[in-house]
């Protein structure tokens, strides 16, 4: 089940014609990258970043962790009011990530993470 906020179609990511080559043979190595790049690209444009990359393999990332060290010594400032805020922000906190790959064939495939 894909998120509320991301575009239709990203089940199905596949990059626009020209990427691979006319006779049918496999992509090699370069086209790889650039079908990946292409992949990365996209994800950017809709607010991921880039958590690590190799060859054929990103690791995308939205969102940001939660500061707990700085929101108790908030709390411990303002006499534990600041608690409330903590606890909403830390229920409503979400940290995704996604690997994206792209295979032998040029097939591009996306992997939830924890």
């Amino acid at each position: 089940m894909r998120p509320h906020d991301e575009p239709r179609g990203w089940g199905a990511l596949q990059p626009p014609p020209g990427y691979y080559s006319a006779d049918g043979r496999p992509p090699d190595e370069t086209q790889r990258a650039l079908v990946l790049d292409w992949a990365v690209n996209q994800r950017i444009a809709s607010g991921w970043r880039v958590e690590s990359r190799s060859g054929t393999q990103a690791v995308m990332v939205r969102g940001h962790p939660l500061n707990h060290v700085l929101h108790a010594v908030l709390m411990v400032f303002t006499c534990f009011l600041w608690g409330g805020v903590w606890v909403v922000l830390a229920v409503t906190n979400k940290v995704e990530r996604v690997s994206l790959t792209v295979d032998a064939r040029g097939n591009i495939v996306s992997v939830n993470g924890p």
